[in-house]
C-alpha cells in the first residue's frame, strides 16, 4: 500500500509539473504590421491549426494588426519582447504620420504659391503682347506716314516744284490741281485739302499715286 500510495503521489507530482509547464508557455502575441500565423507559430515552435484552434480563427490569412493571438509556444521571452517592441513602435509611427502631414501641407503651399505666380505670370503675357503690339503698330504708321508724305513731296515736286501759286492753263498750285477741283479757292490750305481728298478717292494712297505718276507721267 504504502508502494502504490508512493508512485500515485509521483505521477500526480508529474501531471502538476506538466501542467505548470504547459501554463508557462501559454502567451499572448500582439499582430504586428507584416505578421502571418505562420511566421507567428514559427517564431514560437508551435503549429498554425494550434494558433487557429485556439483564437478560434475562421481564415488563418485573415489577422489584423493589434490583434492579440493566443499562442502555445515555449518563447515566452520573444512574446514580451515583441510585445514591448510593439507598443515602442507607435510613437515612431505616430511621429512619422504627423511628419507625413506636415510634409502634405507644406507640399500644398508650395503648389498653391507656384499656380498663384503661374497665375500672375500668364495674366501679365497680355499685357507684354499688346505693348509690343502697340508699339509694332506706332512704328508702322509712322513708317506708312514717312513714306505717304514723301510720296506727296515727289509729286508736288514733280508737278510744280512745290509751289503753291505754279500755274498751267486750267491746273494750278503746288499739285497742279484743276480750277475746277478748287472751286475759286486758291489758298494753300484748300489746296492740300483737296489734293489729299483727290489722291484718297482715286488711289487710296499717295503711295499708288506716286505708281501711277511713274507708269504714266501723271497722276
Amino acid at each position: 500500500m504504502k508502494i502504490k500510495n508512493a508512485l500515485l503521489s509521483t505521477a500526480a507530482a508529474t501531471a502538476s509539473l506538466f501542467a505548470i509547464g504547459a501554463t508557462a508557455q501559454a502567451a499572448t502575441v500582439t499582430v504586428k504590421a507584416g505578421d502571418t500565423v505562420s511566421q507567428i507559430a514559427l517564431d514560437h515552435n508551435t503549429t498554425v491549426d494550434a494558433i487557429q484552434q485556439a483564437n478560434h480563427l475562421k481564415d488563418v490569412n485573415l489577422i489584423l494588426v493589434g490583434q492579440q493571438l493566443e499562442v502555445n509556444g515555449d518563447d515566452s521571452t520573444t512574446t514580451t519582447t515583441t510585445t514591448t517592441t510593439t507598443q515602442t513602435s507607435q510613437p515612431a509611427a505616430t511621429t512619422q504620420s504627423s511628419s507625413q502631414t506636415t510634409n502634405q501641407a507644406s507640399q500644398s503651399q508650395t503648389s498653391q504659391s507656384s499656380q498663384t505666380q503661374s497665375s500672375q505670370t500668364q495674366t501679365s503675357t497680355p499685357a507684354a503682347k499688346t505693348t509690343t503690339q502697340q508699339s509694332t503698330s506706332s512704328t508702322s504708321n509712322y513708317s506708312n506716314n514717312s513714306s505717304e508724305s514723301a510720296a506727296k513731296a515727289w509729286i508736288a515736286n514733280k508737278e510744280s516744284g512745290g509751289s503753291y501759286s505754279a500755274r498751267n492753263g486750267q491746273y494750278i498750285g503746288k499739285y497742279q490741281l484743276s480750277a475746277s477741283y478748287l472751286n475759286g479757292d486758291y489758298s494753300a490750305a484748300n489746296q492740300e485739302r483737296v489734293a489729299n481728298n483727290y489722291v484718297a478717292s482715286r488711289y487710296g494712297s499717295w503711295a499708288n499715286a506716286k505708281s501711277h505718276w511713274l507708269a504714266n507721267n501723271w497722276y
